[in-house]
């Protein structure tokens, strides 16, 4: 047996019997006694197990608990190097989204991560100097906003809030029931029912101000009608997605278009000369028009008409400058 099984096996014994002599320990274990030795060591120092010698009783067992700590249990879950290391590279991705943000409360499982790394040939202090994440005109979030908002979409409660419509320029008040945290393009967002408008909304975080977790109760609202409202459509834009756009990519643009995953209903297809043809739902056309113009020449719109017509204007307003 590994390590981590004679871990296990060395905490069910105790709770079994109490106390375990060591003659007990190397038959069940079947390891040498310094072997053993080195396992108690691990469990004492690094897991903080207690396990003392009783002298009386010739044997091992758990000390006492002190009224306040529980009886000790080791983890239930254990990672093997590899899975530590990935679990490591997420936690790095999670602080860099919202850098802070989850420091305090991911904290006690890295560092438990960081010590079963220990025996490996690369140090835990490797990940955050060797993974670099890389964010593009993500938007900051004020502090405590986000807390607040995940707080209210967990505990299902109603939020008051200023919002900054970035359209319009103008700050109003809303209450809102939250119903599901979205992120997208290393930005944060609220699908939520707007008290004021009587409409299911998409809030960005950043663009909320002074949140105030209420005691009311959310609107109880079906996450099948939220993805059909809100989620249907092309990215972060709400509304239900009516028209589709066909896109033509060149033969070589769609060796790497064509492992993109735009939407989740795209319906595409290569053409006998290796060009690409992609089909997207959307509602709105802003955020399908912008990827769209990133492609330069090596995108053609098919259709809509109406859809055509709005990015030959862009094109044209862009020359034009």
């Amino acid at each position: 047996m590994d390590r981590t099984e004679r871990f296990y096996l060395i905490e069910r014994l105790l709770h079994q019997r109490k106390v375990v002599t060591r003659e007990q320990f190397l038959q069940a274990l079947d390891v040498s006694l310094a072997t053993f030795k080195r396992d108690l060591e691990y469990l004492r120092n690094r897991l903080h197990a207690p396990i003392v010698w009783n002298a009386d009783k010739q044997g091992y067992e758990f000390g006492a608990p002190d009224g306040v700590s529980p009886a000790f249990e080791l983890p239930g879950f254990w990672f093997n190097q590899s899975e530590a290391y990935a679990l490591l590279t997420m936690q790095q991705l999670l602080s860099d989204l919202e850098p802070g943000l989850l420091a305090a409360h991911v904290a006690p499982l890295k560092a438990r991560l960081a010590l079963l790394l220990e025996e490996g040939d690369v140090a835990a202090a490797e990940v955050n100097k060797r993974i670099r994440i890389m964010r593009q005109a993500a938007r900051r979030v004020p502090s405590g906003v986000f807390e607040i908002v995940a707080a209210a979409v967990l505990r299902r409660r109603r939020v008051k809030l200023v919002y900054r419509g970035r359209g319009s320029g103008q700050s109003t008040e809303r209450v809102i029931s939250p119903q599901r945290l979205v992120h997208y393009r290393d930005n944060w967002y609220v699908d939520a029912w707007c008290h004021v408008r009587n409409d299911l909304r998409r809030f960005s975080v950043d663009a909320i101000e002074a949140p105030e977790l209420l005691a009311d109760k959310v609107k109880p609202i079906d996450l099948k009608a939220i993805e059909r409202a809100l989620g249907s459509g092309y990215g972060i834009f709400s509304g239900e997605a009516k028209q589709w756009a066909s896109l033509r990519f060149t033969p070589s643009r769609a060796r790497w278009v064509a492992h993109e995953i735009w939407h989740p209903e795209q319906r595409c297809k290569f053409e006998p000369d290796g060009s690409y043809i992609l089909e997207v739902p959307f509602s709105d056309p802003r955020e399908l028009m912008m990827d769209v113009l990133k492609y330069g020449a090596d995108v053609e719109v098919l259709g809509p008409p109406s859809f055509k017509a709005q990015v030959r204007a862009e094109i044209a307003k862009m020359a034009a400058q």
